[in-house]
This record gives structure tokens, C-alpha cells and sequence, in this order.
């Protein structure tokens, strides 16, 4: 993905990269829900998920839909919550870090808790991402060295 940052440094989102801005701003998640309702077919077509997946978010306080009959009905909030899941899931928060930091937009403080709160744990994840990059880069550069000398050795036969 760094390949996705241009010189100046502004990131150029890929089609599959999460929104996280979009997600915190409930003018733009509010106003792309054109109905009130949704069902679970709905949701797992529209996000690409299975109704298992809904259910075990239920289950997990992420997502708290009413029941009719046996038939769940998910409001404009579940569906804001279920996106705002998936895309802290992709960058790699845990279910209960992202249940923390959804839970705060119901302290009805405009959102300042949640924002300064999310603001930190971005940044803590930023460092942890970079952290496991140099992890990485340096691995790879060993299983390269490694990989030129196997095949030398090889070539050398």
C-alpha cells in the first residue's frame, strides 16, 4: 500500500481501501443510507458480509438491531457501526477496540470524546503498523540475501 501515497505525501485511496475519514463524519454515512431500515440480506450484500457475520457483531455489542418476529430490522446507526467495524477490522483494530470507540458517539458530547479518543488510537496504530513494516522489510531483505545465495550455490553445480 505504500505504493498508494503520492510525492506529496496526500494518500490515494485504493477502490478497497477503507474510508476512515467518511466514516466519522455521520453527514456523509447518514446521507448515503437512502432508507431508515435495512434487513440482514440488505447489509451482507450491500458490505459483502455473511448474516453470521451480522450475528456474531450482535453478539459482540457492535451491532443492535430490533426484532420483528424472527426477522432482525437494522437501523441507519447499525448500518453506520457495521461500516465503521469493517473498516477498523481492515487496519487492523480488534472488535473490542472498535466497539470501545463506537460506543463513545452515544456520550452526547458531539462526538469530542470519540474523535479525541479515535485521534489516539489512530496514531498508536500508525506506530504499531510502521513498527511491523520494519519487521517485515528487514525479514524480506533476509529471505532475499538468503535466496541470491541458494541460488548462486544452484548456478555454481
Amino acid at each position: 500500500m505504500r505504493g498508494d501515497i503520492d510525492s506529496a505525501g496526500e494518500g490515494k485511496r485504493r477502490k478497497d481501501t477503507p474510508n476512515l475519514v467518511e466514516g466519522f463524519d455521520p453527514d456523509v454515512w447518514g446521507a448515503r443510507a437512502d432508507r431508515d431500515t435495512f434487513s440482514i440480506r440488505d447489509l451482507t450484500r450491500e458490505f459483502d458480509v455473511t448474516a453470521r457475520t451480522l450475528r456474531f457483531y450482535e453478539e459482540r455489542g457492535l451491532l443492535s438491531p430490533r426484532r420483528e418476529g424472527q426477522e432482525r430490522i437494522y437501523g441507519r446507526r447499525d448500518r453506520a457501526r457495521l461500516k465503521l467495524a469493517l473498516m477498523g477490522k481492515v487496519v487492523g483494530f480488534s472488535l473490542d477496540e472498535i466497539r470501545a470507540m463506537l460506543d463513545l458517539y452515544d456520550l452526547g458530547d458531539g462526538q469530542a470524546t470519540q474523535l479525541k479518543v479515535a485521534l489516539g488510537r489512530f496514531q498508536d496504530q500508525i506506530a504499531r503498523l510502521k513498527s511491523q513494516r520494519q519487521h517485515l522489510d528487514r525479514a524480506m531483505a533476509e529471505l532475499q540475501r538468503a535466496s541470491d545465495h541458494i541460488a548462486k550455490k544452484i548456478a555454481g553445480r
